[in-house]
């Protein structure tokens, strides 16, 4: 029988010398840092970590403050606030993205139904999302399933088909969306680059192990190389290590 698993072993002095030899300069770990904090809008953090490392962030500071004012206004459901400070800040993003500005209103309408007002969600839903959502069949069938909300208690209405509506996460979802469209207003990244990079990492890792066995990053908060196996039999003895 064949054995799958790898047939070499990289040991860590090995490995941690080969890490060692990839040019990685401080400026652009910086960066890196930096995209986060702004991207995902930590203002005090983005201006400290500016004064500590000399870095300029591409963004003015007092515009990821708006930007968290807003991303927060939609997170606690005020959506009347958060279009308003949009308006202000630029009102051609909503202007030009009128997908965007529908799931405002869907939002607009779950807090309705959330808090129980069942007529002044039926009014809303008839006058401001009717008319986008015939115009768009995607859209009509989104707002569809918010009105089955209806046929449930609010306080039960969780245990719905369509419940996951009520859920923080959509906020969530729909906040993020809105976060990303002011960034893409101002031609900055919609996504900060280090998640993506971890997952990149998470993966390369997968690939290389089913050739060798290496120590691995199992703990992307420390960064510690585990010198187990790759996931295989650790009492396998391999073809060869190097």
């Amino acid at each position: 029988m064949t054995s799958t698993h790898p047939a070499t072993i990289i040991s860590q002095e090995n490995w941690e010398k080969r890490l060692g030899e990839v040019p990685v300069s401080k400026t652009e770990i910086n960066q890196l840092i930096m995209d986060y904090l702004l991207v995902e809008g930590y203002k005090d953090a983005a201006e400290k970590f500016s004064q500590e490392c000399g870095l300029q962030p591409g963004e003015d500071l007092e515009t990821t403050q708006e930007r968290m004012r807003i991303r927060f206004a939609v997170q606690a459901g005020n959506i009347e606030e958060a279009i308003e400070r949009v308006n202000d800040l630029n009102p051609e993003i909503l202007d030009t993205n009128p997908q965007l500005y529908f799931h405002l209103q869907q939002q607009r309408l779950i807090e309705l139904i959330r808090s129980g007002q069942v007529e002044e969600a039926l009014m809303f839903a008839q006058e401001e999302l009717a008319p986008r959502g015939e115009q768009v069949p995607e859209l009509l069938d989104e707002l569809e399933k918010t009105m089955t909300l209806l046929a449930f208690d609010p306080k039960s209405g969780h245990t719905s088909p369509v419940g996951f509506l009520l859920d923080y996460s959509q906020r969530q979802k729909t906040a993020g969306e809105l976060n990303a469209a002011i960034l893409a207003s101002m031609s900055l990244p919609s996504e900060p680059k280090l998640p993506s990079l971890v997952k990149l990492l998470d993966w390369t890792q997968s690939q290389l192990a089913e050739k060798v066995q290496f120590p691995r990053i199992n703990n992307i908060l420390t960064g510690e190389l585990d010198t187990g196996t790759n996931g295989g039999d650790e009492s396998r003895q391999p073809n060869s290590t190097i």
